[in-house]
């Protein structure tokens, strides 16, 4: 098994968006969810509609699950445009999955997201190895890039130690990074 790098590039992250908007918001949708939030690829794929938007179809602020609680998952605007997009392109049900197969009513396999990760790192020029858990980093890099706490990355990601953390994403131990502690108010 090899092994995946974040997308450290923001400009490869927006041609990747690109690429995978063109082809279909469930493939964005899951791309946007992953890069954003931190979710494990299966957790991810098991997603159903009512776990992020109410019976009137807001937009939840928080993932509705028990297994992401401490920290609870929060969604963005990028994943309240994304999910939208894709509930009303698939006609999604409350019940549906949200990344359901075109031919089922399961959700798609891991190796069909893998697939489509794949295809739009290529698309993107990316030449490092790219995979399911490629979202995860790349969420992991980009939260630290902008000022959040190690130990936050490290319990979202569910590790056991800020190191094993810091590997996962990238970072290796004396590197140092420029961070943005960017309060916006």
């Amino acid at each position: 098994m090899k092994t995946v790098e974040a997308i450290k590039d923001v400009e490869k992250l927006q041609a990747m968006k690109r690429f995978l908007k063109s082809r279909s918001f469930r493939d964005y949708s899951l791309f946007i969810l992953g890069i954003n939030t931190g979710i494990r690829i299966y957790d991810l794929l098991h997603i159903r509609v009512n776990e992020l938007m109410s019976e009137s179809f807001e937009v939840f602020h928080y993932l509705r699950s028990d297994l992401y609680t401490d920290p609870p998952v929060y969604l963005n605007d990028s994943v309240h445009h994304a999910v939208r997009a894709c509930i009303q392109e698939r006609a999604l049900q409350h019940t549906d999955f949200l990344f359901k197969s075109r031919k089922t009513n399961e959700p798609i396999s891991r190796q069909q997201a893998y697939r489509i990760i794949n295809e739009a790192s290529k698309h993107a020029g990316l030449t490092g190895s790219t995979g399911t858990h490629t979202l995860r980093k790349t969420f992991g890099f980009h939260a630290y890039k902008k000022g959040i706490a190690i130990s936050l990355i490290q319990k979202r990601l569910q590790h056991h130690t800020p190191s094993e953390t810091r590997q996962y994403i990238g970072l290796k131990t004396q590197e140092t990074m420029p961070i943005q502690l960017d309060v916006n108010l």
